[in-house]
């Protein structure tokens, strides 16, 4: 009875309020993230005849600055990506050399995962790089949530030519996000499970990035640590830091 009153409230909600969706964007990305973060991530690529596990560590600071330190294995250990608001570089300790990434490489693979390179850095923006508006309302994990559109603006510097968000209202947590190309197929479906409290945060530990049209292949992202609002600052998130970074 609990969740037919919370799924009715919902429906009422996401009719009277669809001028709210970037407000539930919001709320959600900076429930997942707070002012900075710490994270180490177990990152298992699986394919049909071959699979491989990534390490990483990840420091982050509000939505304009990243840090991904390649943990393992050893022959990518010490591999650092770096973000800084519209600019990102590689930087490769077998070459000691500093690549920066053009805008064209956003939509490659990262590592040979189901994520680009501009998923795991979010090199766009959701909440400035598209507009957004809610269409729908659905229930996952028992949860009512708001589904939530999001198409590019014009010449915005995207990957994608749709997003759909299933934001709850409750944690504001991303329970499902499925990615579309520019054609308006569905290539990338992306769900959540395993909801944990870290510190004093209700989050998913576990990410699946599945694939549409290559059937077997998904990637499982694995949070096993994460600490919130660590008093990181921008100063951190610099070239020559990638270097030292361990």
């Amino acid at each position: 009875m609990n969740k037919l009153i919370s799924f009715i409230v919902l429906i009422i909600f996401c009719s009277a309020q669809a001028q709210e969706a970037s407000e539930i964007i919001k709320l959600s990305e900076d429930h997942l993230r707070g002012e900075s973060s710490t994270a180490e991530i177990s990152i298992e690529i699986e394919r049909r005849l071959w699979s491989r596990t990534i390490d990483i560590k990840v420091w982050s600071l509000g939505s304009d600055y990243s840090l991904i330190l390649m943990q393992a294995p050893i022959r990518d250990k010490g591999t650092v990506y770096l973000k800084r608001k519209k600019e990102i570089w590689n930087w490769q300790p077998k070459i000691k050399k500093i690549i920066k990434l053009p805008p064209s490489m956003m939509m490659q693979s990262w590592m040979g995962s189901d994520f680009t390179n501009d998923d795991l850095v979010k090199e766009s923006s959701v909440l400035f790089d598209y507009t957004n508006k809610i269409i729908g309302d659905t229930l996952l994990l028992g949860l009512p949530c708001c589904i939530i559109e999001l198409l590019p603006k014009p010449d915005a510097p995207v990957v994608w030519g749709k997003i759909k968000l299933f934001i709850d209202l409750e944690n504001y947590l991303q329970l499902a996000t499925e990615f579309y190309d520019e054609d308006g197929y569905l290539i990338n479906k992306m769900k959540v499970s395993e909801i944990k409290t870290f510190g004093n945060r209700v989050l998913p530990s576990l990410l699946t990035m599945t694939s549409v049209e290559e059937k077997g292949q998904r990637t499982i992202l694995r949070y096993k640590s994460i600490d919130f609002n660590t008093g990181i600052m921008e100063d951190f998130f610099t070239k020559e830091n990638m270097k030292k970074v361990h």
